[in-house]
């Protein structure tokens, strides 16, 4: 009978303790490494060595987590009772914020994860944005890899894109900003560079491209006329030096 009472006691006691506590901002917590922030999130890198754990901490605002390997985690929410957590490698969960907790590292290897916190999430729920135009479901991508929709929230889109060796997306346009979490280490090569420099050696100066246009939703279009007697113009034409005759 003694040992069944001892662990409510226990219990009761470090509830107490953690509701006692005084709650650091998330960028003071040790184990949250801010590596970006703007106008529409704030990202940080986290890590817990094994069975450690965060200080008290708070979020302000509504977030995102993405989980860097497998990992066993209890979730201390103050003024609530414990959770235990099993996370997969790469699972990404959103959640509600203004609320304090700490966490504990219940496994032998370090927990990772990227939390981005959404900036504009009040904004959001006073006048929310419209209804994003995809349809939810899995897509088939050519070369090799699949891309999906898994939640909208605050106004945020998060898919997951998981690409075979060599595979590419297929061009699209962004309509406004974006942010890449890398679960695996990759090598990536976007279009936009490679469109970049080919513009620099072909268009004239000037306030808008007059051979390659952005075609929004679709890539890019090429629109050769001209493009012969201007590159014959150029190659033609003597260098000049700078120097009087």
């Amino acid at each position: 009978m003694r040992s069944r009472l001892l662990f409510p006691a226990l219990l009761l006691i470090a509830l107490a303790l953690i509701a006692q506590t005084a709650s650091l901002e998330i960028t003071a917590e040790p184990h949250h490494h801010q590596v970006l922030e703007n106008q529409y999130v704030r990202v940080f890198k986290v890590e817990v060595a094994p069975h450690d754990a965060t200080l008290l901490h708070t979020h302000n605002h509504d977030y995102v987590y993405v989980t860097l390997g497998p990992a066993q985690i209890e979730n201390d929410v103050q003024g609530k009772p414990p959770v235990t957590l099993k996370l997969q490698d790469g699972e990404t969960r959103f959640t509600p914020g203004n609320f304090a907790h700490l966490v504990r590292n219940l496994a032998d290897t370090p927990f990772r994860n990227v939390t981005v916190e959404l900036l504009q999430d009040e904004a959001a729920r006073k006048n929310p944005p419209p209804p994003w135009d995809e349809e939810r479901g899995l897509n088939v991508l050519m070369g090799g890899g699949t891309q999906d929709i898994m939640f909208v929230q605050d106004g945020v889109r998060v898919s997951e894109t998981d690409l075979n060796p060599g595979a590419d997306i297929p061009s699209h346009h962004h309509s406004g900003p974006h942010l890449v979490v890398a679960i695996t280490d990759l090598d990536l090569r976007s279009v936009d560079a490679h469109v970049y420099r080919l513009r620099r050696k072909i268009e004239p100066i000037g306030p808008r491209p007059t051979y390659i246009h952005a075609v929004p939703g679709i890539g890019y279009r090429f629109e050769r006329r001209g493009l012969n007697e201007r590159l014959s113009r150029s190659v033609n034409e003597p260098e000049e030096t700078g120097l009087a005759s």
